[in-house]
């Protein structure tokens, strides 16, 4: 790898990819059969730190540079993307805009478990007629004397099902468009919360995509996040952090797509010679190999400016888009190299091609990338 590791970072990824190759791999196959979310292994990630891995000691997390997430995610894509997507989205779009935008209760009541491992979190910004355009989400958000009083309903939301508590965007006032959402924190059980529909997903499929629904939900006041009219900025911050997660997925996953490639290409006779000795199978593994190491820096390099305080955000969306786009031409390239075998279920290439596909569209499809990339680059 050309990017250069601390001997900590080493330390993550040696520590991550032993438990990930151990205890998540094994049954992620069986896992994406019956749709199982898996909460045991959930549990030992918590205990190992990888639930509040940006989060520092002082709330229950590990206070470790975004590189080291980065690196960490990888290696657990490669066993299960859809593990991977939990931990994601827990780390960067739950724990993430209450440590940046929390107030000291906030921190204290929720940061602190869910950072710990002890709760799990989840985000609930996308709505059946908002998507990419947030300031089309209809959910409001009344203030009732020292409460808020939630009327809405959210869609496609990750872990909305197995989450203890939701950060969710709603409209305090209409007229100013986006300027007039804010973020809340919503505890499971609060009454008029409830989870709807679980979505039957093509890919990801032991990571539950739920429907969650406010009526007449009523929060405390203080679990507002931030101040309202905060919600828009607090969602884009978040989702920053999250297309450094999702381009790290997208590495991991491409990663395992390239090496059962190579592994069955070795192994494959045909012509009485290992199809690996063919000139067209070589330069696709070559060709592989090159969009995942440049994938992998572009992620890297947004890791480490978030880590020194600059502006990442044109470098998030950059890797974000570059790497699920990859990761898709990559699953494809891995199937193909096994032929009729990579259509069945006896090799995991045929998972990993259905779990790639929506890399390019959660936390900012390819389109918004490109969008954010070039307002960066020309303005608006």
């Amino acid at each position: 790898m050309a990017w250069h590791l601390t001997e900590e970072q080493k330390m993550i990824q040696a520590m991550v990819r032993d438990f990930a190759r151990s205890e998540v791999m094994p049954s992620a196959a069986e896992r994406d059969r019956t749709c199982e979310f898996p909460q045991e292994i959930i549990k030992k990630m918590g205990e190992l730190g990888l639930m509040g891995m940006n989060v520092p000691p002082e709330y229950n997390g590990a206070g470790v540079d975004t590189v080291s997430y980065s690196v960490a995610l990888q290696e657990i894509a490669y066993a299960d993307a859809s593990t991977a997507v939990i931990m994601s989205v827990h780390n960067s779009v739950a724990c993430g805009p209450i440590y940046l935008f929390g107030s000291d209760y906030l921190k204290e009541t929720y940061l602190k478990p869910l950072a710990a491992g002890e709760k799990l979190g989840c985000f609930a910004l996308t709505e059946p007629s908002a998507g990419s355009d947030p300031a089309s989400q209809k959910t409001r958000a009344v203030r009732d004397g020292d409460s808020y009083i939630i009327n809405g309903t959210k869609m496609f939301i990750t872990s909305g099902k197995n989450s203890h508590l939701t950060v969710v965007t709603a409209y305090t006032d209409k007229e100013k468009r986006h300027r007039g959402i804010s973020a809340f924190v919503v505890e499971k059980g609060t009454p008029g919360f409830h989870v709807g529909k679980e979505e039957e997903k093509m890919g990801l499929r032991s990571s539950d995509t739920t429907e969650l629904i406010f009526e007449d939900c009523r929060v405390p006041a203080q679990n507002l996040l931030g101040n309202e009219g905060d919600g828009f900025l607090i969602a884009m911050a978040s989702l920053d952090g999250g297309r450094i997660g999702i381009a790290s997925q997208s590495v991991g996953l491409a990663q395992a797509c390239l090496d059962a490639a190579i592994a069955y290409a070795k192994e494959r006779v045909q012509f009485n010679k290992p199809i690996s000795q063919f000139q067209g199978i070589r330069w696709m593994i070559a060709d592989m190999a090159t969009q995942i190491e440049a994938a992998r820096l572009l992620t890297f390099n947004a890791a480490a400016m978030r880590d020194r305080g600059e502006n990442f955000t044109a470098a998030a969306s950059m890797a974000k888009v570059f790497a699920s786009e990859m990761a898709n031409r990559v699953a494809y390239q891995a199937l193909q190299i096994h032929g009729g075998y990579g259509y069945t279920k006896e090799f995991p290439v045929e998972r990993y091609y259905r779990d790639a596909r929506v890399l390019t569209i959660y936390e900012g499809t390819s389109e918004i990338q490109r969008r954010v990339i070039a307002r960066h680059l020309i303005g608006k």
